[in-house]
Formats: C-alpha cells, structure tokens, sequence
C-alpha cells in the first residue's frame, strides 16, 4: 500500500504540522511525535518480520480533540473544558481499536466548539484555512481533520458527525468523508454533543481507506472493497430542498458528476422525499442538537457562559427552551419517521445529492451573528437528515470548479454500510476516469 516506511511517513507529517507556513499550529493541537515514532517503529519492525497487524498498521491517523486519550484532558475545541481539567482515565474505545490495529496516532485536531457548528471556525485555537483558498473555512466541525488529511498531516483523520461533521468539511476540502449507521461504531468516550444523533466516521483522500478506519473503528475484520457493477444501480436524485440555493460551483460540479455517471450505467430517478417535511416539523420544536446539548452544559453555561464561543452558546441556550412533553415527542415522533423512511428507500440503491448546497464561505462573511447562521444552516441542510433519520452515508470529492471543491453525497438504508462502501468505490472509480 506504501512504498515508504511508516517511520519516515511519519516524519513527513510531523514536518508539515510544525512547518510554520502551514496550517499546522491551527490545525493540531496535540502533537504526539514520540508516541507516533514508536509506533511506526514497531510497526516497520512487524512489517520486516512479514506480520503486520492488519491493513492499518503503520498508517497515520490524527483523532478529533474530543476524544478521550487517558490521561489527557479532553477539550472538544472549548476553552472552558480545558480550563476545567477533567483528565480522562481511559481511552476512548475507538482510540483503542486504532492502536489495537497499529496505527500511528499522530494528533488531536481543531475543532468548531463542542463540535457544534458546520463552518469550522474556531475563535479560541484559530480556524484552520481551506487548503484550496486559505481565505475560506475548512467546513466543520471536524475542520482540523480534514485540513490535516489534505495538507498531509496524517493519512486518515478519525471525526464525529452529529449533523454532517465529517462530511461538510470533506466535500469543501476536497476529501471522502464517511459517516456510519450510528449504532455501529461506539460513541463512548467522545465528548457528547447529542446523544440521539452523533456518530463516528473517518476522513481520508479514497473510499478505501475509510472503509479501512470504519471496520477497525467497528470492531470487525477489514475486509478488501469489491466495487459493484454501476450498470445494476439504481440510484435516487433527491430533488427539491437538497437543490433550493445551490451556487454555481456546485451546480456546474454535480451536473458533469450525474453526465459522468450516466454515460458510466447509473440508472436514475427523480425522488421526491415528503417525509422532510415530517423532520422539519419535529425539528421546529427545538431540534434533538440544541437541546441535548443544553442538558449537558447547563451548569457549565452558568458558571461560565461568557467563556464560550458566543455563536455557539446561542445554538446551546436556545435547547433550555425545550419543555420536556416537546422533547419526548420528538424522539417517539422520529422513531416512526426512522421506519418510514427505511421503507422509502428500499427500492433504491442510494439516494444521491449534493453535500452542500454552497462552497466554503470566506471567514471574513462570517462575522456577524446572522450570516454565520445562515451559512451555518445551508452547511448544514443537506447532511442533516442523514442523522435525523439514521442512514449512512459517504461524501465524494468533485473535480474542482474555480479551484474550490465540492462533494457528491451517497445514502444507504441504515446497517448497508458495507454495501454503500462498495457502491461508492464504484462511483469513486467512475468519476476519476
């Protein structure tokens, strides 16, 4: 899989994190280069031997600063949890499933705070630049992941996502994010955004590698992907609001992907998705994000309010609305539109759409409070569901258009997740040729 050691893969991170016209500083904020080099090191000495661990030993990951890494605090991009001194005393399992599996930990990556934002910006540790205009946001929350796998600071980077945190920042740097049916990988020992709706899934620069991540992460053997014929798929162009705004980059982009994969054999068909209008409903009540996340920083809030990032706080505070007759409404209203969109996309292989509707925003358009939201919200929109009505799902870099990148979204039933894997090296190898 590679021709230089881990070793000296290593090294090359380590070189781009601490180059200082890089993104480095803003894009890692744990740098674990003696723990990295041992860990290359006892992975070229099994691989010399000719027992290697399996298909991740040796590869360098980075971990998202809300993990738990025993001894550590764990920060979740927040000033105030770091200031709060909480020291983990374990590992969060899916850190341990990584080192089980030899990998390389080389960082723990930025941040937006409490992973509750699809911008990335990070006002506390700085926000790292978008590696196609440094001037724009990477997309969140995981942003210092997806900068640290483009700029060559780890090979695969490990995120959550709650609402399209993995996969908004790889469609905008040009990345495959993945995002798993949730009950897959365990969510223990991640700092909590929403228990109802977070999940944990890889970015990397192929399909295979997150596959990779994904089974290890799981608990299961990795397996190789086997690419499906793309002339027996049958996919679903989710039309109406994944469409409503979409710029002229994404518009251009998508429409060559969609020709590319027609002429490859894909049959497609126009989908209509009423049950959104179900979410946006349940959502209209207070949404699970915001208030789940009150639940858990309510105390904090009122010890230390001013010291969070004040878009952020808003979101938080807007959840202590929520009166509990509401919340519990919403969870057994989403638990019968879970089952009714499990049956609405039976007949087909994958929904498709675009990951975002716009391309990364500029940092500087998102000072004020009211364009962050809104910008925040259009990030946001056509991942959302995602998680809403538990699927899994996979972003697929465009080519560029204008230089910025723009990604291509797969949707699978919820537990298809080795399926869609397969489906998406296929489109994967399509929209390279």
């Amino acid at each position: 899989m590679h021709q230089l050691s881990s070793r000296d893969r290593v090294e090359q991170a380590l070189a781009n994190i601490a180059n200082p016209q890089g993104e480095g500083s803003r894009a890692c904020l744990t740098v674990y280069a003696e723990n990295a080099r041992a860990a290359a090191d006892a992975s070229d000495t099994r691989a010399k031997a000719g027992q290697p661990l399996g298909p991740l030993d040796g590869v360098v990951v980075s971990i998202k600063d809300l993990y738990d890494v025993k001894g550590e605090v764990t920060r979740a991009g927040s000033r105030v949890l770091a200031e709060e001194g909480l020291v983990a005393k374990n590992d969060a399992p899916v850190v341990a499933r990584l080192r089980a599996a030899g990998a390389a930990i080389v960082a723990k990556t930025n941040m937006s705070e409490f992973a509750f934002s699809g911008v990335g910006a990070n006002p506390h540790f700085g926000t790292p630049g978008n590696p196609f205009d440094r001037s724009r946001v990477p997309g969140g929350s995981t942003s210092g992941g997806a900068v640290a796998v483009a700029d060559g600071m780890c090979e695969i980077a490990i995120g959550t996502d709650t609402g399209g945190s993995t996969r908004i920042p790889a469609a905008l740097c040009g990345l495959v994010g993945w995002k798993p049916s949730q009950q897959r990988v365990p969510t223990d020992g991640a700092f909590p955004l929403s228990f109802t709706l977070d999940s944990i899934g890889p970015m990397a620069k192929s399909v295979a590698e997150c596959a990779l991540a994904d089974a290890v992460m799981a608990g299961e053997a990795p397996e190789p992907l086997k690419p499906v014929s793309l002339t027996e798929l049958r996919f679903g162009i989710w039309r109406g609001m994944p469409f409503e705004g979409v710029d002229a980059t994404v518009g251009a982009a998508w429409d060559a992907a969609v020709a590319r994969l027609g002429k490859a054999g894909v049959r497609f068909s126009d989908e209509t998705v009423g049950l959104i209008d179900d979410m946006i409903a349940v959502n209209a009540k207070g949404g699970f994000a915001p208030t789940e996340a009150f639940a858990i920083h309510r105390e904090r809030l009122k010890r230390d309010g001013a010291g969070f990032d004040p878009f952020i706080r808003v979101r938080i505070e807007r959840g202590g609305t929520v009166p509990a007759y509401d919340y519990i409404g919403m969870a057994q209203t989403r638990r019968r539109l879970v089952q009714a969109m499990d049956a609405r996309m039976a007949p087909l292989d994958a929904l498709i759409l675009p990951t975002t509707p716009i391309v990364a925003p500029k940092l500087a358009e998102l000072a004020a409070s009211d364009e962050f939201g809104r910008k925040n919200a259009l990030l946001l929109r056509n991942t959302n569901p995602v998680n809403f009505f538990d699927l899994c799902a996979i972003s697929l870099p465009l080519p560029t258009q204008g230089g910025l990148s723009t990604g291509l979204m797969l949707v699978g039933r919820n537990g298809t997740d080795r399926r869609l894997f397969n489906i998406a090296a296929a489109v994967e190898n399509a929209l390279r040729a």
